[in-house]
């Protein structure tokens, strides 16, 4: 008994800080379903007329629906621009340095540049400027981009096992961040600026960038961890 408490107390200090200690499986699984959706849509519409379906159904109703609230039309568009985005992703590396959570400070400042990078400066005019539109979304991509590491960030923030509670604030604050990153590209959509295949390319990259980072960063910290391990082991020129 002592010893099994002994070893519950040292691995917390011991084991390094992982992203994704107990959902590397679904990471994988849904870095897996990104990929296939950014790369199956603009296969789709490269072999489509234009406009492929839906946006010819659901671009107007978007419009139309959002088209009720005139003050998100006006402001939400900016949400998504760079300096906000910077911002936001600024205040999560803050956040994580103030919570000493260096892996996810490192999540925030990697995987938001990654995503708009890869998104304005690779996909869009190389993918998107072949098709003829915008696509995908780099509103959507950083927006859902943030949305995802704040989703890894709350996937598992402390030890030992949470209340009821926490459980439910945390799934609570992970669903209001993707809402938040819908309403921005669905803005996106209602002023014209993007079609809904657009913005569900620009999501399918930014959730995507953000779970391929979350688990190289935890494949590096695992590395790093053995190798001092393995050296720690190894007998001095004395031993």
């Amino acid at each position: 008994m002592l010893g099994e408490t002994l070893r519950h107390a040292v691995r917390p200090t011991s084991l390094p800080r992982r992203l994704l200690p107990r959902h590397r499986g679904a990471a994988a699984a849904l870095l897996a379903a990104c990929t296939a959706i950014a790369v199956g849509l603009a296969a789709y519409l490269a072999v489509q007329s234009r406009p492929a379906w839906p946006d010819p159904s659901l671009d107007p109703w978007i419009q139309n629906a959002m088209g009720h609230f005139p003050a998100l039309l006006w402001r939400l568009p900016d949400v998504g621009t760079l300096g906000p985005v910077t911002l936001m992703t600024l205040a999560l590396i803050a956040a994580c340095a103030a919570t000493r959570n260096w892996p996810g400070a490192a999540l925030a400042a990697v995987a938001e540049p990654v995503a708009v990078g890869l998104t304005e400066y690779v996909l869009k005019p190389y993918v998107g400027g072949a098709l003829g539109q915008g696509f995908p979304s780099g509103h959507a991509a950083s927006m859902f981009a943030l949305a995802a590491i704040c989703a890894v960030l709350l996937a598992d923030p402390i030890r030992g096992r949470p209340t009821r509670a926490f459980r439910a604030a945390r799934l609570l604050l992970i669903l209001l961040a993707l809402l938040f990153a819908a309403a921005v590209a669905a803005a996106m959509v209602a002023i014209g600026a993007h079609t809904f295949t657009d913005a569900v390319g620009g999501a399918a990259v930014g959730i995507g960038v953000v779970l391929a980072c979350a688990l190289a960063l935890d494949w590096v910290t695992a590395r790093a961890y053995r190798a001092r391990q393995g050296s720690a082991a190894q007998p001095g020129p004395d031993g």
